[in-house]
């Protein structure tokens, strides 16, 4: 087994500095703003932050269901309490506010902590 040795060891160590600047993560643009439960967002001029999951009732993926369910978060929105129903737009100031996905998707004899939950908002003016 050979071993490094100091100038090899500083190369290497400088080679993987350098190549780490490097790394980026591509971000999409999808018109969809994102935020965890307590974070901050805007949303087209609306702020909002997802507070917890009052519902989630999705049907678990691979499950064949009548319904598909719905989730609903409490959140504030321009700082004033509100709840928000998946899928469902609403009212906001002239304008309308949509929870448009929640992540991590929906599965069987699975239950999520507040932390793990990703929310996807759109707006309309």
């Amino acid at each position: 087994m050979a071993f490094l040795t100091l100038p090899r060891l500083t190369l290497a160590a400088a080679l993987v500095a350098a190549l780490s600047g490097c790394i980026t993560f591509r971000t999409v643009d999808d018109g969809i703003t994102r935020a965890r439960i307590g974070q901050t967002v805007r949303v087209g001029g609306i702020s909002v932050m997802p507070m917890r999951v009052v519902e989630d009732g999705r049907c678990p993926a691979a499950v064949q269901c009548v319904w598909a369910g719905r989730v609903r978060i409490a959140a504030t929105v321009n700082g004033a309490p509100a709840e928000l129903t998946l899928g469902v737009p609403a009212s906001v100031g002239g304008g309308t506010l949509t929870l448009v996905e929640v992540y991590p998707a929906a599965r069987k004899d699975t239950t999520y902590y507040p932390d793990e939950y990703r929310f996807g908002f759109t707006a309309r003016r």
